[in-house]
């Protein structure tokens, strides 16, 4: 089942979206117009569980204004919706704009649950009647922030699930005669690709395009997207969650406090990412801002591949991304030999492209080398430059393992670890990336004193 959340801005649909979801997954905050575009998550109530679809506030703007672009933006979601939960604010009462979204919903001849939110305590179940004049059933008084009201609502959803199935059983008896097709299911976790980058450089459109559907809301307003919002897509037989996620600025520019919370939530779906696409405008490359994300997706040791966007408006393609790659490589040593991908998000030119190189930097960043194999790398390595004498005495490594993949981490057993120079850690992390073929991702290299008490006798 498909429950999707409709109502007027600031009645507290969020809220509600996060608590059937188990988790904060939404950005909530008293400014009306919060939410801008489609959010689906797992829900459950109870004994309930189905995929919740929260959206933007119905606001009665004006055509061609960004609040009517949100509005026709939430459309499709409405038509795939089984059953609206319609959220009305009990303690402001009904509204002249309750009154034309219900009309909205009514129309679509879809079961509707009227959920009276914000109804804590008697005065808000007493508010809350006032919903029956919107001709949607019996309201449900719940509180959202507060959890009351949950059993009520479980049994009126549960209800309204009741008449959905014999709608489908119906259309399954239909369509029984027809062939099946045979589709090869991927029953693997999805590979988790967040899009980041300064604000209004093309984030969402490209999202959009890789999709091919015009999933993420987008203008060309600076700062549209607010929240994180994940879409499951497959491409060349594998899956994906691609994370669209809200411009980050320069922290001192950060002032608002839904901006905060837009840029925690980018951070956060950044940690949780597997990949990080960091879209870069092409006409404006690697300003400050941009290698500053860049270095904080290398320090959070995600597997980093930049998008150099807006490849259309370029005039002489074959010297700009020679340009890039070299600037990248001297920009991000950390990453050294990331890949540089132009791309087109409004032609489309250079996206299988972009997935490809998506595909191929998550293999790298999961590279296992074994022991062996990295011991004979270290003794030909250390031949060819030993480790320098630090205070007259020599510093030995003797052994080298893999700790753990995602990003590639190596302990190397070191006899005084606090003395190698940095410059020969470089060394030996630019022989690994050369030698097993990991070009562009981080490499995380630990040194550590072994346990041999006679390990550091010359």
């Amino acid at each position: 089942m498909k429950v999707a959340i409709a109502g007027r801005a600031n009645v507290g649909k969020s809220t509600l979206f996060n608590r059937l979801a188990g988790k904060r997954l939404a950005i909530v905050n008293d400014t009306p117009g919060v939410t801008r575009d489609v959010r689906e998550a797992d829900g459950r109530l109870q004994d309930l569980s189905f995929t919740v679809i929260d959206m933007a506030g119905f606001e009665g703007a004006e055509e061609g204004t960004l609040e009517h672009r949100m509005w026709a933006h939430m459309a499709p979601a409405l038509e795939e919706a089984d059953v609206f939960l319609f959220v009305v604010d009990a303690r402001a009462g009904v509204t002249p704009l309750d009154e034309i979204l219900a009309g909205e919903v009514r129309r679509r001849g879809k079961p509707v649950v009227l959920v009276a939110n914000k109804a804590e305590g008697r005065t808000g179940e007493v508010a809350s009647m006032e919903a029956y004049a919107l001709g949607l059933g019996d309201p449900v008084a719940i509180s959202a922030e507060h959890g009351e009201g949950m059993s009520d609502l479980r049994d009126a959803l549960a209800e309204a699930f009741e008449t959905v199935v014999p709608a489908r059983a119906e259309g399954d008896a239909e369509d029984a005669d027809e062939p099946d097709e045979t589709v090869e299911r991927d029953v693997s976790r999805p590979v988790s690709v967040a899009f980041v980058g300064r604000p209004n450089v093309g984030k969402s459109t490209l999202v959009n395009r890789i999709l091919g559907e015009e999933r993420m809301l987008t203008g060309p307003e600076a700062g549209l997207t607010r929240d994180a919002i994940s879409v499951d897509f497959t491409f060349a037989g594998r899956r994906y969650r691609l994370v669209d996620t809200a411009g980050l600025r320069r922290r001192s520019r950060v002032t608002e406090t839904l901006e905060r919370l837009s840029t925690g939530d980018t951070i956060r779906a950044l940690k949780f990412a597997e990949v990080a696409v960091v879209v870069v405008d092409a006409m404006q490359p690697f300003e400050k801002q941009d290698l500053a994300i860049l270095d904080l997706v290398v320090r959070e040791g995600r597997a980093p591949v930049i998008a150099f966007n807006k490849w259309d408006l370029v005039e002489d393609p074959d010297a700009t991304i020679r340009a890039a790659r070299e600037a990248a490589t001297r920009l991000i040593p950390q990453a050294a030999g990331i890949r540089v991908v132009p791309v087109s998000a409004l032609s489309g030119r250079g996206v299988p492209k972009l997935m490809e190189t998506v595909s191929q930097t998550v293999e790298r960043w999961s590279t296992r080398i074994s022991t062996g194999r990295l011991n004979r790398w270290l003794e030909t390595a250390l031949t060819r430059h030993a480790p320098p004498a630090a205070g007259g005495r020599r510093i030995r490594i003797r052994y080298m393992t893999q700790a753990k993949s995602r990003p590639p981490t190596f302990v190397a057993f070191c006899s005084r670890p606090d003395a190698l120079p940095d410059s020969y850690r470089r060394y030996l992390v630019n022989g690994i990336r050369e030698t097993f073929d990991l070009p562009g991702i981080p490499i995380r290299l630990t040194l550590r004193k072994p346990d041999n008490p006679y390990a550091d006798a010359d």
